[in-house]
């Protein structure tokens, strides 16, 4: 099962309620210190604040920019796994026959054949798969308390099986420690997959024209699989990371002792009139600087969020649910049993925390 967390706005709120009683914190502050204490003189003109959001509200936008590109970049290259890999399936299906071999293969052995290499593809999905997930240094996503709470609610699969479990079913005992053997396990899936083509080439069971197209599939796994793994072991870069981190709460830390003294100066205009209101309206300045530290600080994280596309969060690449889809096809293809294929993983919305 791959859970999927529905947004709504009760649902952002709780994702943000730590950090929006940290925000609470800083604009009280100040406004005690304002008016309690009387400390008038503690307070900040708005203009350079307000240079200074523009600036955090720039590297915001590229770090969220960046991020999507990430996340997109990484869709796109797990589509084409999906289309090659259905491509793969008919290939292997309708190249390996009895057509230009001398010595002929039964129909056994050439369902077996058929059935090693999806099976084999599917082996390659799986290592990749858990090479993605692997958690790196950099990925942050647990370092919130309330995304560790809402990471409960996701069942990362490759979280609760190891590959070895996952590995077994589809080869055998020779492949399977021979693969473990090494440290890149979906290359060598691969590098097996275009040693038994060669075998097939040689004993004539598939052509020389339909070789190079089968060899040349297994190159596009390659490059889809490199393409994952870039994105995957090198990381946004962290200077641009921290540094946005760091001017987002500078930022947030001034904005209260601008936006306090403008709502001063407002209930000073008022006091004529309403003197209640306007001696009291000082006091308005702190839901105001919540909202405002809200937006900022909540953009910046969906930006953090959104870098590692692979990490396992709610809102990333679906993996486990796309190779689960995968493996269903090309089983279909094979014609097996449907009581022996698994199902496909389930998506569950919920917006609890």
């Amino acid at each position: 099962m791959y859970t999927k967390v529905k947004y709504s706005n009760i649902t952002m709120v709780k994702w943000t309620s730590i950090e929006s009683f940290q925000f609470l914190l800083l604009a009280l502050f100040p406004v005690i210190l304002y008016e309690v204490f009387e400390l008038k003189w503690l307070h900040l003109p708005w203009v350079p604040i307000a240079l200074i959001g523009t600036a955090v509200a720039f590297v915001i936008g590229f770090q969220n920019n960046a991020s999507y590109d990430r996340i997109w970049e990484a869709r796109k290259i797990w589509g084409g796994i999906v289309n090659s890999s259905r491509s793969w399936g008919i290939m292997v299906n309708d190249f390996i026959s009895n057509e230009y071999a001398e010595e002929k293969a039964n129909e056994v052995e050439l369902k077996e054949i058929k059935k090693e290499l999806i099976y084999r593809h599917i082996a390659w999905m799986t290592s990749l798969r858990h090479t993605l997930r692997a958690p790196k240094p950099w990925e942050n996503f647990l370092s919130f308390k309330s995304n560790r709470r809402w990471s409960r609610k996701i069942d990362i699969r490759e979280f609760k099986y190891t590959l070895e479990e996952e590995l077994e079913p589809y080869v055998s005992k020779t492949e399977f420690d021979y693969l473990l053997s090494k440290t890149n396990k979906a290359t060598h899936s691969i590098s097996l997959q275009s040693k038994q083509l060669k075998a097939l080439k040689q004993r004539g069971l598939i052509d020389d024209f339909r070789h190079v197209v089968m060899e040349k599939a297994l190159v596009e796994f390659y490059d889809m699989q490199g393409q994952s793994e870039r994105i995957k072991n090198f990381p946004y870069p962290r200077h641009f990371a921290t540094l946005n981190h760091n001017f987002v709460w500078i930022f947030l830390i001034l904005i209260p002792f601008g936006i306090m003294y403008e709502f001063d100066l407002i209930g000073r205009n008022l006091m004529g009139e309403y003197p209640t209101i306007g001696k009291n309206f000082v006091w308005f300045s702190v839901p105001f600087s919540i909202i405002v530290s809200w937006v900022f600080h909540t953009m910046e994280r969906i930006g953090k969020t959104g870098e590692n596309p692979f990490e396992g969060t709610a809102n990333d690449v679906p993996i486990t649910t796309m190779s689960r889809a995968i493996e269903i096809d090309l089983r279909e293809m094979l014609d097996e049993d449907p009581a022996t294929i698994p199902n496909p993983h389930k998506a569950v919305f919920d917006t609890e925390m």
